[in-house]
């Protein structure tokens, strides 16, 4: 293993990343990995499971607080990395509430467990109505705007603004595409590398631009390839890839309630099941710039924030561009 992991150490630097990040693997819940903020646990029963939600609770400034925000993760990533975003908030008065997903980052691993996004909304507003947080606005990036939008669906009640930055769910891939079986999608998270997550990342995610800064985020995706429950995360990956698969959010954004905010880094073209597509469809798919324009006048009370030249990570990419964008909508 030791071996395994020099080899590894050597790959990263032969690719400019930090070898310090990735010089092991990690386990299923990253016990290893730091988070830039304390991480509490929110224990509960879901599906006769004892689930552990990790989260952070990012104070605003003793005496400041105005408003309590929910920061949802998407599928790649943890919470960890909205790190700068929860630093800002909190010191423009937010309580910065930011949990793990179930099947995430530091959270449970299931062995067996019926994803959906209801389910998730549900585990996330167990963990808001533990804290006693009543009224709170919601910000979802790539996958967490699928599961933001459910959320707000269920209790539009309590969210008081939503922020969709970058959502995947913009469009049904059910109908450009076809369907992938999870034991097909298993066996293609089993088959996964390093190479094949950097490239997926570097093309995707950055323009074919690496920073040293991304390291991190992509640590653990790397660290769990190399870890000792790569099975388990494979299986977990595959359930959750169904799920977003399959359950649209498309033909209920008519149906929200509260003042909506919809950031899109126009560069982005990211789309589940792009890769098997027929021909025909690929270049049809994933066109956010497009995207962007329908599902807001979809949405009854919806500001459309459009990011030139920047994609799926706007506000990790260029942070400046992003919080110039938007602050007036903090301050409202």
């Amino acid at each position: 293993m030791k071996l395994k992991h020099s080899l590894l150490v050597v790959l990263f630097l032969s690719f400019g990343f930090s070898a310090q990040v990735f010089a092991k693997g990690f386990d299923a819940e990253l016990t290893e990995y730091s988070y830039p903020f304390p991480v509490l646990k929110h224990i509960f029963e879901s599906q006769k499971n004892s689930m552990s939600m990790a989260y952070m609770d990012v104070p605003a400034p003793e005496g400041k607080q105005k408003d309590t925000i929910l920061l949802l993760h998407g599928k790649n990533f943890n919470g960890a990395y909205f790190e700068d975003m929860a630093k800002t908030l909190s010191q423009r008065g937010y309580r910065v509430i930011i949990p793990d997903q179930i099947g995430f980052g530091k959270s449970t691993k299931p062995k067996a467990y019926q994803y959906s996004f209801q389910t998730l909304a549900e585990n996330t507003h167990s963990l808001m109505k533990t804290l006693d947080i009543k009224k709170y606005q919601v910000l979802g990036h790539s996958m967490g705007g699928m599961v933001a939008t459910r959320l707000a669906l269920m209790y539009p009640d309590e969210i008081t603004k939503l922020f969709l930055v970058n959502p995947i769910g913009l469009e049904d891939w059910k109908t450009m595409t076809g369907y992938k079986t999870v034991d097909e999608l298993y066996k293609n998270e089993l088959d996964n590398s390093v190479e094949k997550i950097r490239k997926y990342q570097v093309e995707s995610y950055y323009d074919n631009k690496w920073k040293p800064e991304y390291d991190r985020w992509m640590a653990p995706l790397v660290g769990w390839v190399e870890g000792p429950d790569r099975e388990l995360i494979a299986w977990n990956a595959a359930l959750t890839s169904d799920m977003v698969f399959t359950q649209p959010v498309y033909y209920e954004f008519k149906n929200l309630k509260m003042p909506t905010i919809l950031v899109i880094g126009q560069r982005d073209r990211t789309a589940i099941g792009k890769a098997w597509a027929p021909e025909a469809n690929k270049a049809k798919m994933g066109l956010y710039p497009q995207m962007g324009k329908t599902v807001s006048k979809m949405i009854p009370k919806c500001k459309l924030i459009e990011l030139p030249g920047l994609g799926h990570l706007p506000f990790i990419e260029n942070p400046e561009m992003f919080w110039k964008s938007l602050d007036k909508e903090w301050s409202k």
